[in-house]
């Protein structure tokens, strides 16, 4: 095969070490490493004066980061690549051997690097990604009150959609600090929920006691430290979001979409779409396109890869809000897809549809086009019509068409 590059070096990375392979027209060289800063440096600073203008290594785990941050600023090309697509053969696995068959396939030009962002980007990834788990450990920590709160009889959630709210949140301090009324902490109820101050008595008619007051005064500062954070972390975004602001407003568009589905969405892909050249590159990577698995003729599993799962995550939540939207596109979408191949399959389909719109409203610049929930109807009218026929005749239903 054809040399491409003359002076490259292959790293295999781990924990603790990182094995070097470095390929030069003098031969190869084999070098191990530590992985603190200063054994960075020293790699940093032996591959600069071998001349070295190719680097390769796995994405494993975080242990390519630190690697990264070191090299991106040389004058030396840095490809950091998804494992599955430099699998050596099996039964020959030593960091040795894997150093030498990464540095043999760059050399060649057979390894394509992964996407990683500029360090602004992977900033402002870190934390939005961040928000999130601050999120769903808010959702934990509400449900555990929740269930507190069954243990001991208080029906609250079954009036209340939302325990937490400014009535709700009022109410369980009142439970904390040792009222146990329930006249008294039905008429702590604000807006709407004063209508179903008879309900609230009868659901805050509970058996309360010590035990149930000790779990749910911590998990209700726990709530509100986390409370806290969300909104100073969102505060942070939304300034280093500012270049953002016009492709948000874009995004915003989508049914089911909100700011902050919107800035969870850019901070995975970016502004830039040159870097994916068709929409299939993109679903792919997000880890919502369908498998690609045939042999021999026949369609296997169609199961998608895993691909960031953040925004596959982000994408889905998404999904799930737009399917509860009147007279959109996606909704009409979701339910179709539903009624076939069950709500998750059909979650997922909508999620790929959402990116993609995505991808061209960034790529082209243009604004979100609905529609409409009667599309696919309109997209095969006859077909509807055909089908809609045959079941009215099977009911006993004679039936003359007659165009309005």
């Amino acid at each position: 095969m054809e040399v491409l590059y003359k002076r490259c070096c292959g790293l295999d990375v781990h924990k603790r070490s990182i094995t070097a392979c470095l390929i030069t027209p003098e031969g190869r060289k084999m070098r191990t490493f530590g992985t603190m800063t200063e054994d960075l440096l020293e790699l940093a600073d032996w591959l600069t004066k071998e001349g070295c203008t190719h680097v390769a290594m796995e994405s494993t785990g975080v242990y390519w980061k630190p690697v990264s941050n070191l090299l991106e600023g040389l004058e030396m090309d840095l490809l950091v690549v998804n494992a599955r697509h430099i699998k050596a053969v099996p039964g020959r696995k030593t960091d040795v051997a894997d150093a030498e068959w990464i540095a043999d396939l760059l050399r060649h030009g057979l390894l394509r690097g992964s996407f990683i962002p500029d360090k602004e980007q992977r900033e402002l990834r870190e934390l939005v990604r961040y928000r999130q788990s601050l999120i769903r450990e808010r959702v934990a920590e509400a449900n555990r009150i929740q269930k507190v709160l069954e243990g001991a009889n208080i029906k609250l959630g079954s009036v209340a959609s939302d325990i937490l709210g400014k009535s709700g949140r009022s109410m369980l301090k009142a439970i904390i600090s040792g009222t146990d009324d329930p006249s008294l902490l039905a008429a702590m109820t604000k807006g709407r929920l004063k209508n179903k101050t008879a309900e609230l008595k009868r659901a805050l008619r509970g058996l309360l006691d010590q035990h149930q007051r000790k779990l749910l005064a911590p998990q209700m500062r726990h709530i509100e430290f986390l409370d806290q954070e969300i909104e100073d972390l969102s505060e942070e975004i939304k300034k280093r979001m500012h270049p953002f602001e016009e492709a948000i407003a874009l995004v915003d568009e989508i049914p089911g979409i909100g700011r902050r589905v919107a800035e969870q969405v850019l901070a995975e892909t970016g502004l830039n779409m040159e870097r994916f050249p068709t929409d299939a590159h993109i679903a792919s990577w997000a880890g919502v396109a369908p498998g690609n698995n045939e042999s021999a003729g026949k369609r296997k599993s169609g199961k998608s890869n895993k691909g960031n799962k953040w925004l596959k995550a982000t994408l889905v939540e998404a999904a799930n809000a737009t399917s509860r939207t009147k007279d959109t596109y996606l909704s009409a979408q979701y339910h179709r897809l539903a009624a076939r191949r069950g709500k998750k399959r059909a979650a997922l389909a909508v999620a790929h549809t959402i990116l993609v719109i995505i991808y061209h409203m960034l790529k082209k610049g243009t604004s979100y086009q609905e529609l409409g929930a009667n599309y696919f109807d309109k997209r095969d009218e006859k077909a509807v019509v055909l089908r809609s026929l045959k079941r009215l005749e099977a009911l006993g239903y004679k039936v003359v068409l007659e165009a309005a």
